[in-house]
């Protein structure tokens, strides 16, 4: 069951990418006290993700920011490989968040089947707003689509 508004975001440890640092921390002491736009997506590097989804956050970063909104990003890809990517993307403020096993993805109940891309289990795109550990709202792309967890449709919503 897909996670739903003014639920409490699921508590598991995570594998966060904070100022260049993987730690290992509990979600409810991660989220705790902060306003969050969590945003999903399948992988890090793939066309979409890369070239057009973290780029109009990076993009609109101070926006968010004079708002009082931290961005995280969420890919089901290991550590290093987000590390890579927010380096390579030059993604300096935004925190991201490796779910490898698909662990996290799977308990908010927004995984889908990349098979037939070679991809396996990966991420549905989504935009989620988190206050303090609550989910205000989440934006769920249909596949293949990335208009509502843009950057600019969550900036109208806060």
């Amino acid at each position: 069951m897909t996670i739903s508004i003014n639920d409490k975001f699921p508590i598991q440890e995570i594998r966060v990418l904070v100022d260049g640092e993987i730690k290992n921390i509990s979600s409810d002491e991660y989220f705790s006290g902060k306003k969050v736009v969590l945003v999903g997506v399948p992988g890090a590097f793939a066309p979409t993700c890369h070239l057009t989804h973290l780029p109009g956050y990076i993009e609109n970063i101070d926006n968010f920011k004079a708002k009082n909104y931290s961005i995280v990003f969420m890919a089901v890809n290991d550590p290093f490989v987000v590390k890579s990517w927010s380096e390579t993307s030059k993604a300096d403020g935004i925190n991201m968040i490796a779910d490898g096993n698909c662990d996290l993805t799977n308990e908010l109940g927004l995984t889908m089947d990349g098979s037939g891309f070679g991809l396996g289990n990966r991420c549905q795109r989504f935009a989620m707003i988190i206050d303090d550990g609550v989910i205000k709202s989440i934006d769920i792309e249909e596949p293949g689509a990335m208009d509502i967890s843009s950057a600019e449709s969550q900036l109208a919503k806060i």
